[in-house]
């Protein structure tokens, strides 16, 4: 894969992975009941997560695309379509003042965090919603080996995005109670729509 593919690729996957959702929220609300290792178990179940997702994404993605170039061609598009309604939504969000950085009710105990946080990222019908669209943005079909490239993007995102989950592990509670986060994360969140929508904008306009 040609390294500008893979930067660019890092780049939005960091930036996407910065802008508080679910996982976020799961994450740090284990980490407020005083205990930054629930924080740490929880993203780190979460990652392994991901990666169950990767890989079903590499299956998937390299049957369709070895079977039909006319059906990978409908779902880079129909992805593409996705991913412009998240920008959208996303720059909406920050226009209106919005962020999803807000606090939450503190989760129910459980003696396991990590296997909680592997079932809730698996069983995420929207994370393999986005794997699906995000992924064969950045496949070079005419590179070859495309399920090589599926697995190298799936396994860097989830190592990036399991990173992050781990810095906010850490941050814990201060993320929630400094008020000078909000004003960080609308800008976040705006920065990631308008990368959304020109990574939609990149696809209506390639050739391959």
């Amino acid at each position: 894969m040609e390294v500008q593919t893979l930067l660019l690729f890092a780049l939005a996957s960091i930036s996407l992975n910065l802008v508080p959702g679910p996982d976020v929220i799961y994450i740090v609300s284990n980490a407020m009941r005083g205990k930054m290792r629930l924080g740490v178990q929880a993203a780190l179940g979460l990652g392994i997560g991901y990666l169950g997702h990767t890989l079903a994404a590499v299956l998937g993605l390299s049957t369709i695309i070895l079977s039909s170039a006319f059906l990978f061609s409908v779902i880079k598009y129909l992805g593409a379509a996705y991913l412009l309604y998240l920008g959208i939504s996303s720059i909406r969000n920050s226009l209106r003042g919005k962020s999803r950085l807000t606090a939450s009710a503190p989760v129910k105990s459980t003696s396991n965090v990590f296997m909680q946080g592997v079932i809730v990222s698996v069983l995420n019908p929207k994370v393999a919603l986005f794997f699906l669209s995000f992924l064969p943005q950045f496949i070079d079909v005419s590179a070859g080996q495309v399920t090589t490239q599926l697995l190298i993007l799936g396994l860097l995102f989830s190592v990036l995005a399991t990173c992050i989950n781990l810095l906010y592990a850490m941050l814990g509670s201060f993320v929630f109670g400094n008020p000078k986060i909000s004003g960080y994360a609308k800008a976040i969140e705006g920065i990631s729509g308008g990368l959304l929508v020109a990574l939609s904008a990149k696809v209506a306009l390639s050739q391959r």
